[in-house]
């Protein structure tokens, strides 16, 4: 299978590059980047030294004699990325090609429209370049639960049955984004769900959880084969954020009283996921949605999970709750679907039996690049950025 990766110089998108060419498809990637200019900016960096896409590839070449080839440009260029749909004609385009921060699309009016003209705008581009040069592809967007909110009932899988008024139909889930960020993707599921419907392309929305580890078979091969590990204020996860401060001695950063709650799944259940999804495209016409996380916790739960995890490696850790920085609820239902992938046969790892390895030892063993100023998030969603941080309200015993 010829498999396009947009994005692929990213956090996801070279595991992604790399875990396809090791099972015999055809692999390009598309990068401009933008995140690692979008961490020169914040004046911060990937916990993990990570290479150049050039000295990765090269490196790939090397360790496994498999060739991946780059396409460097921004997607944003309708003549560059149509360029490239047209020549490379991929059967499977993965899109990560997007600025994925809630943060950074809060900071101020130039930030959110910067994220708002890189998310929307390319994958206008990516479609209107699908359905001139490559109508049977499959597109497989990486979306986010974020799109959801936390309604107070249960969320399906993308579309659920409505009766109003005697008359029912099939619809489109509502959606209630936290973040401008967030608003991105809602906009790109609308345009890709009405894109399939007037030129009857294919393509599923993985509404992804939040994803933690860095460890994969492929990425254990050479250590110039590593991908990122974000955990600055702009880009970090909750989970890599805690297990960066348990590490540098920061009590964990608990927004208020923690109980927000969402999904989350190993880097390797992402990896299953998309393959899984490529395996089995849709019918042309439709944009089918699948909900991708693995386990449940609220922000005080995985601040807990980490907490045992750093003891259990010698380090003291203590959790701090902190003034939200966000407008979010801290006390919600939370129920989403997520039968599809398990369908297909997704074979889940768990919390419990990989953060020590996958995560709190790489931690450990980079310590000495921690950028500890850039680890407590000061942008707040009402105020805009702030040079003061979060305060903490109280410790937890």
């Amino acid at each position: 299978m010829r498999i396009l990766v947009l994005g692929g110089d990213g956090y996801l998108g070279w595991p992604t590059a790399m875990y396809f060419s090791q099972r015999d498809h055809e692999v390009a990637v598309v990068d401009n980047f933008t995140r690692r200019l979008m961490h020169a900016e914040r004046g911060t960096d990937s916990l993990t030294p990570i290479a150049s896409l050039h000295a990765r590839v090269a490196a790939w070449e090397e360790v496994t004699g498999r060739k991946i080839q780059m396409y460097i440009g921004d997607i944003k260029d309708w003549f560059f990325i149509s360029k490239v749909i047209r020549e490379f004609q991929p059967e499977t385009i993965v899109h990560y090609g997007e600025i994925p921060s809630a943060p950074y699309s809060m900071i101020d009016v130039h930030h959110a429209v910067r994220v708002h003209e890189n998310n929307v705008n390319g994958t206008l581009n990516v479609l209107w370049a699908m359905h001139e040069f490559v109508p049977e592809a499959h597109l497989i967007k990486l979306g986010t639960m974020g799109e959801y909110g936390t309604p107070n009932i249960d969320i399906p899988e993308g579309y659920f049955e409505v009766e109003y008024r005697g008359r029912k139909d099939v619809l489109p889930f509502p959606k209630q984004p936290g973040s401008f960020y967030h608003l991105t993707k809602v906009h790109d599921s609308n345009n890709i769900m009405f894109a399939c419907k007037i030129w009857n392309l294919r393509a599923t929305d993985l509404n992804q959880g939040v994803v933690y580890g860095i460890e994969t078979p492929e990425a254990n091969l050479d250590d110039r084969l590593l991908t990122r590990f974000d955990y600055d204020e702009s880009f970090g996860t909750a989970l890599n954020r805690f297990c960066v401060q348990a590490v540098a001695g920061i009590p964990l950063t608990v927004f208020g009283k923690g109980h927000q709650t969402r999904g989350y799944l190993n880097i390797l259940d992402t990896l299953q996921c998309v393959e899984l999804t490529a395996l089995h495209p849709p019918e042309p016409g439709r944009m089918r949605v699948f909900n991708q996380w693995v386990e449940r916790f609220s922000a005080l739960e995985l601040a807990r999970a980490v907490k045992r995890a750093a003891e259990s490696v010698g380090l003291q850790v203590r959790i701090g709750h902190y003034r939200n920085p966000r407008v979010e609820a801290e006390e919600h239902y939370y129920n989403p679907d997520h039968n599809e992938l398990y369908d297909l046969g997704l074979k889940p790892h768990l919390l419990d039996d990989t953060l020590v390895e996958s995560v709190i030892r790489r931690v450990m063993q980079y310590k000495d690049r921690i950028i500890k100023q850039s680890i407590v998030p000061r942008i707040y969603w009402q105020k805009g950025a702030t040079d003061e941080y979060v305060e903490i309200v109280e410790y937890e015993d």
